[in-house]
């Protein structure tokens, strides 16, 4: 089977206008079943859960939903599903909440390839004791070596936080061979998967990450968030909302001020349509049809990808920033590259004119960027695809950066 661009691109009013969008790692387009789905819920139930009158339990069951359709989207249960605005607010809350697990002597270890959300709220820790230990990348290849992380770990180690893929290289990581390193020494593994979420079917079960992070705007959603943590886990934390929730109030506690409910409500369309695209090849309903349709999705991205990065490696002016490979389980459809010392606002710049939206800078994985000289071409040029992008997108895209290269 092959996806049905056809259908698949009536689904996002904004493609029918004259911008080929490929810059969907910062914000990817929203369904229209999630934009009727948030005015909907404005319009109908817009009251506090809770309450017994009919409209507040219509409210309160369709936020129920959202966390089962994103049980279902995982593959893990309804009570371990967080939700907040963003990926960064949830790192956040979740920093707050192990404030009592984490002292002085503790370790935490990061990577240098992440984006600063899952960097920055675990360096507050160190005002308080906590030792914090980089997991850098190679200089030349960017990639982590597990060997490193081995290195890193020991009884003192209580937390590593790495992202699944990288929002600049688009390098998958092995989350499962990292999980289980980090268990063996008896730590636990907070994975941010902002930049995998849209590409591939997440499992997090198979996965075996403690907490695992995404933010549902760059999933064809509205401005909202999730994140799984294991049940156990969870009722370890710190309540960081009002003083009268008790630690078992799972996942309230971690959810000051309450969520989005239009946003939670309207995210379930996002849900529904990977699954719809697994039922249109045959797939059953559920978990299957969710694999299905990514599995759909990953190989209409992956042609794309080559058919990028075969263009940009016959330049011998560009330097691809991480893997060459098109592999489904190397890469994402993000890619990253420079033009010699040309700046790469001079190279975005000159695509827009073609209204094609890509982006420049360091993308929040500021680290990487300054620490391995990418910072003196105003960083690195990002192209990034989703499957609702097409091949004709992709040669209006080339022919914008050829003069530039």
């Amino acid at each position: 089977m092959t996806l049905d661009l056809d259908f698949v691109r009536a689904q996002f009013p904004a493609l029918a206008g004259e911008w080929a969008f490929m810059d969907n790692a910062g914000g990817s387009q929203v369904l229209r079943r999630v934009a009727e789905r948030v005015s909907d819920y404005l319009l109908t139930t817009n009251v506090q859960t809770g309450a017994s009158y009919e409209p507040s339990r219509i409210s309160t069951a369709r936020v129920a939903q959202s966390r089962e359709a994103f049980a279902r989207f995982m593959n893990c249960d309804a009570g371990e599903i967080v939700m907040g605005a963003s990926t960064t607010v949830l790192l956040r809350f979740l920093s707050e909440a192990m404030t009592s697990r984490l002292g002085p002597g503790d370790e935490i270890v990061l990577t240098n390839v992440d984006h600063e959300a899952n960097i920055g709220p675990w360096l507050k820790h160190a005002a308080r004791g906590v030792t914090i230990r980089w997991w850098r990348c190679d200089p030349e290849t960017f990639e982590l070596d597990l060997a490193d992380l081995e290195g890193l770990m020991n009884e003192r180690t209580r937390l590593v936080c790495v992202t699944h893929a990288s929002n600049i290289l688009g390098t998958i990581n092995p989350i499962r061979a990292i999980a289980d390193i980090v268990h063996a020494a008896g730590a636990e593994l907070c994975v941010d998967a902002v930049a995998y979420a849209p590409h591939r079917a997440i499992d997090v079960r198979a996965l075996d990450a403690d907490y695992y992070v995404f933010s549902v705007y760059k999933v064809f959603g509205p401005h909202h968030a999730v994140m799984f943590g294991k049940r156990d886990k969870l009722l370890e934390l710190d309540n960081i909302y009002h003083y009268f929730f008790d630690k078992s109030r799972v996942p309230h506690k971690l959810e000051p001020g309450n969520v989005n409910y239009e946003c939670a409500y309207g995210s379930i369309g996002a849900v529904d349509y990977v699954e719809e695209l697994g039922t249109r090849s045959g797939a059953a309903p559920g978990r299957a049809a969710l694999e299905a349709g990514f599995g759909l999705v990953a190989e209409q991205e992956r042609a794309l990808t080559a058919q990028l990065v075969d263009f940009l490696a016959s330049r011998n002016s560009v330097r691809v920033i991480g893997r060459a490979s098109t592999d489904i389980a190397e890469r994402v459809s993000t890619v990253s590259f420079t033009v010699g010392d040309t700046s790469s606002r001079a190279v975005v710049e000159a695509v827009d004119r073609a209204k094609v939206g890509i982006r420049f800078g360091d993308f929040y994985a500021k680290r990487v960027v300054e620490e391995h000289g990418l910072s003196k071409t105003d960083g690195v040029v990002r192209v990034s695809m989703v499957h609702y992008n097409t091949p004709a997108e992709v040669d209006r895209l080339i022919a914008a950066l050829e003069p530039a290269l």
